[in-house]
């Protein structure tokens, strides 16, 4: 399962795609450190067409586990050496500047 957020700011939207299974865990490696705070990343389960049209359409987007970085591989949301691992956990996150 895979929960989706949109996170609104003052100025733009940051989409949380997340692993349901990571929610409120954190993870440490060497100077990297990844919170999977509820608060951020739990949002709303939506099936697979309505995640890849909110990520197809957004500028900022935080994804985090295995289920949600398969989704976001799959359908080019990211490139595969754009991901990172903490912990074995795969963690890529999307900014337009």
């Amino acid at each position: 399962m895979i929960y989706l957020k949109i996170n609104k700011t003052e100025q733009n939207e940051i989409i949380a795609l997340c692993d349901s299974n990571l929610i409120g865990k954190s993870f440490s490696e060497k100077d990297l450190n990844l919170d999977v705070n509820e608060r951020f990343y739990k949002g709303d389960v939506l099936d697979e067409d309505k995640i890849v049209k909110i990520l197809m359409n957004a500028r900022n987007i935080n994804i985090v586990g295995e289920e949600a970085m398969r989704l976001a591989v799959k359908h080019n949301i990211v490139e595969k050496e754009n991901i990172i691992k903490i912990k074995n956990i795969p963690h890529s996150i999307i900014f337009e500047i």
